[in-house]
C-alpha cells in the first residue's frame, strides 16, 4: 500500500491517565478551545487564515511561501494537539509550541512541480465525498470517546481498539485537510483509517 503524503499518529499512551483530569475534561479544555478557535477564526481550516491567502499565491504567483506553509503546518498541528487533548486520547494539557504525543507531517509543495494552480479552486468541492463519510466517522468517534472516558474512569485506561478507531478519523480528517485546504497535495486522499 502506497503511503500517502500527508501522515499523522498519536503515541498510545500505554501508562494510566488521569482520572480526575480525564472527568472534567470538557471544562479545562476552554481556555486552549478559545485559542484554537481565534487561531482558525473559529471556521476551522475552511477560513480565510489557512486557505485563502495559499490558494491566492498558488493561483496567481505559482508560490506557496514556506513561512506560510510552517504557519499552516503549526496551526494544524495545534489544532490537533488539542482534538487530541479533547478525545481523551492524551491527558497532558496542549503545548502551544511542543508536538508532545501528536505527529502531523505534511509535505512542503513545489507549486511548479507538485500542483496544479487551477485545482486550489476545485480541491474542496472534490472532496465532497470524504466530508459525507467523515461526518459519519466522527460521530462515531465522538461515541467511542464517550465510551473511552467511562473506561478511563473506570480502569485508568483507553483501550486501545477505540483509541486506533479515533486515530484513524483523526487521520483521514487530516488527509482530507492537507488536499483540500492546506493545499499540500493533489493526491487525492484515500478512503480508509489506516496509514
Amino acid at each position: 500500500m502506497d503511503s500517502y503524503p500527508v501522515s499523522f499518529s498519536v503515541d498510545y499512551p500505554d501508562r494510566d491517565l488521569d482520572r480526575v483530569t480525564s472527568f472534567f475534561r470538557i471544562l479545562m479544555v476552554i481556555p486552549i478551545a478559545i485559542v484554537v478557535a481565534l487561531l482558525t477564526d473559529a471556521a476551522g481550516v475552511l477560513a480565510g487564515v489557512l486557505f485563502i491567502p495559499p490558494l491566492l499565491m498558488i493561483l496567481f504567483r505559482g508560490k506557496y511561501p514556506r513561512w506560510w506553509f510552517d504557519w499552516n503546518l503549526n496551526v494544524l498541528r495545534f489544532a490537533n494537539r488539542v482534538s487530541v487533548y479533547v478525545l481523551l486520547m492524551d491527558d497532558r494539557y496542549p503545548s502551544t509550541d511542543e508536538e508532545q504525543a501528536v505527529d502531523l507531517r505534511l509535505p512542503y509543495p513545489d507549486v511548479e512541480a507538485d500542483l496544479h494552480r487551477g485545482l486550489p479552486l476545485v480541491k474542496w468541492l472534490l472532496a465532497l465525498p470524504h466530508y459525507v463519510l467523515l461526518a459519519f466517522l466522527w460521530i462515531g468517534a465522538l461515541v467511542v470517546a464517550v465510551i473511552a472516558w467511562f473506561a478511563i474512569l473506570f480502569t485508568g485506561r483507553y483501550p486501545r481498539s477505540l483509541f486506533d478507531y479515533v486515530e484513524g478519523v483523526l487521520r483521514w480528517h487530516n488527509r482530507v485537510v492537507g488536499y483540500a485546504f492546506a493545499l499540500v497535495t493533489d493526491r487525492y486522499p484515500p478512503f480508509r483509517l489506516s496509514a
